[in-house]
């Protein structure tokens, strides 16, 4: 078959028809530049599939930089959200273009969301389940854990503070218990924070009552 018509679309793509004037797919500029496409070109079927596949993984790719552009990702989770526009061969190729580029690093990815949850006082256990989430492999995962101290008592205790305190005040120690297993900490580094709150709670109590007497 030979390209009838080169024409420019409004994405800055270049869209080619047939001699029939039938729509085949767009290119980007590199692709129709580096296969010299023309009005008039002969393209046997094994050319055409081989011209899509090219654009297809600049597109794919130009989509992974913009996508890079707004924050970081793990090479799995940029691969599921290319897959929801290209196929799975082409994502993959893309994703893999970029870890050669070395755009794409899951241990840098790993530790920089390790550290970034631990701040959130996030548990080991949730940090670890979120960047499996994430499409990091597990043994990345563990070295991005290994790398932290977390304590996991001073965690539990500052998000009692912030989110618990007045459930806790009411009497209802053992729902914060179950949220706070809900959210990855052991029942030791749990029980270990509520005894701290409470008993500073009583000490503040005691104190104020001795300003009165």
């Amino acid at each position: 078959m030979r390209i009838g018509r080169i024409s420019k679309t409004k994405q800055g793509r270049f869209a080619l028809f047939d001699e029939e004037g039938e729509f085949l797919f767009s290119v980007d500029d590199e692709t129709l530049v580096k296969n010299r496409l023309t009005e008039g070109a002969a393209l046997d079927a094994a050319s055409l599939s081989a011209l899509r596949e090219q654009s297809d993984l600049c597109k794919a790719k130009d989509k992974a930089l913009g996508c890079l552009s707004l924050r970081d990702y793990a090479g799995g989770e940029l691969y599921e959200k290319l897959c929801r526009t290209f196929d799975e061969h082409t994502a993959a190729a893309a994703v893999a273009e970029l870890c050669r580029m070395e755009l794409i690093d899951d241990a840098r990815f790993a530790r920089r969301r390790a550290e970034y949850w631990a701040a959130q006082n996030k548990s080991a256990r949730e940090i670890r389940r979120r960047l499996l989430e994430k499409g990091v492999a597990r043994e990345l995962a563990d070295e991005a854990l290994a790398g932290l101290e977390i304590d996991e008592t001073a965690a539990c205790r500052a998000l009692i503070e912030k989110s618990y305190l007045r459930k806790l005040e009411s009497g209802r120690r053992d729902l914060v218990l179950a949220a706070l297993a809900r959210r990855g900490f052991s029942y030791g580094a749990a029980k270990a924070a509520l005894d701290a709150v409470q008993a500073d709670g009583a000490r503040e109590t005691d104190e104020a009552d001795d300003e009165w007497e």
